[in-house]
């Protein structure tokens, strides 16, 4: 049996960077790779792929290495190195490395596996400094426009949307899929909105879908200043927050007047869509309902900042609000906004029921609001 060291692995050690994942191609059979890891777990349905201690090994895509390269999905993963330290790249792999350029290994890269056109935007997501060949675009235009991408399972595609958010720059995923017209069919709710303002000056001089990526990698980078906030939450709910100003009527741009409440909408149908998890969904429809209420906060009444309050901390949203927040306004971490917001969470959290009012249903849920307002209120009066 002979194995290879295949792919991202080999990628990121020609780059100097740390590999992730450890990822093998076996020439051989089965009971050849088990018997020298008796351990590995079997995985995946259409190919025997066994995972062992973290490590994926899977057969051959072709008769030789060469044959495996050039059925990989793009030039510079398009790499393998053997147990005696050989070498073997794509014939324009080291050309691409050294230009930091992505584009497919083969013509028929995306039609082998459509989902492939999700992969390569991903890369640049994980990979910023990397840019997109103009091979790979048309690849990804292609396919969609062939239909390919609409017969793909919704966790797969999903499964790329989850790996994306906690990208450091996520935004690239969108400016790719807009670029190469293939938003559609899993993302309909942003197809067309690079040629929607995202508002009127001062405030927005971008499209909706530029200023969606924006605040998606601006997320991705606040969350270092926001550390209870979970990264790949916080960067849905940035990509989810103005998905209503798709469906706002022309004649009214570049304002969106109720943008708000037919984005939550949206994006209750997106993480549906994409088979996310139900935590995603809340997040999603919670950032588009409230990230203009929170934008106000500082003039919002007592009871107003309660309820919303209450419910982020529910929801264990809260921090990831606050990054929306701030990704959204271009507003710095240690702002008075968000100081304002952590100071009467903990007011509130500090308010008890007296125990006669406890135990009463309702009456005590409303008689505890009540005071949790009061203690807003009175905070309020002594500024």
């Amino acid at each position: 049996m002979r194995l290879y060291l295949a792919g991202g692995a080999v990628r990121d050690m020609l780059l100097g960077r740390p590999a992730a994942d450890r990822d093998f191609v076996y020439f051989g059979e089965e009971a050849e790779l088990l018997h020298r890891f008796p351990d590995a777990k079997r995985a995946g349905k259409s190919f025997s792929i066994f995972i062992h201690r973290g490590m994926e090994f899977a057969p051959p895509r072709g008769a030789t290495i060469h044959e495996d390269l050039l059925r990989r999905d793009l030039t510079v993963n398009a790499l393998a190195m053997d147990e005696d330290g050989r070498l073997y790249l794509h014939p324009r792999a080291a050309e691409d490395l050294a230009n930091r350029v992505l584009r497919p290994a083969s013509n028929s890269s995306f039609t082998d596996d459509p989902l492939r056109v999700f992969r390569g935007p991903r890369f640049l997501a994980k990979h910023p400094d990397f840019s997109a060949h103009p091979e790979l675009v048309s690849a990804m235009r292609q396919a969609a426009e062939e239909g390919l991408l609409d017969g793909l399972d919704a966790e797969r595609v999903g499964a790329e949307v989850i790996k994306t958010l906690s990208a450091p720059r996520p935004g690239n995923f969108l400016r790719l899929l807009a670029k190469a017209h293939c938003l559609e069919p899993w993302f309909p709710e942003l197809a067309g909105t690079d040629a929607i303002p995202a508002g009127p000056l001062p405030f927005h001089d971008e499209s909706v879908l530029e200023h969606t990526a924006q605040c998606m990698d601006r997320a991705a980078a606040l969350c270092h200043s926001f550390p209870q906030a979970e990264v790949p939450t916080a960067v849905w709910m940035s990509l989810c927050h103005d998905l209503g100003k798709a469906s706002t009527d022309p004649e009214i741009w570049p304002k969106h007047y109720g943008h708000e409440g037919r984005g939550e909408e949206s994006a209750a149908v997106l993480a549906d869509r994409l088979r996310l998890s139900n935590r995603l969904r809340k997040a999603g429809t919670v950032a588009s309902a409230k990230h203009m209420t929170m934008a106000r906060y500082a003039s919002l009444r007592p009871g107003t900042r309660v309820d919303m309050l209450d419910a982020l901390r529910r929801d264990r949203l809260v921090e990831e609000m606050l990054v929306t927040a701030a990704a959204d306004g271009d507003i710095p971490p240690d702002a008075a906004l968000f100081t304002a917001v952590r100071q009467d969470l903990a007011r509130m959290l500090a308010v008890h029921l007296p125990p006669e009012d406890q135990g009463k249903g309702p009456e005590s849920g409303e008689k505890l609001r009540s005071l949790r307002c009061q203690a807003l209120a009175e905070s309020d009066s002594s500024l």
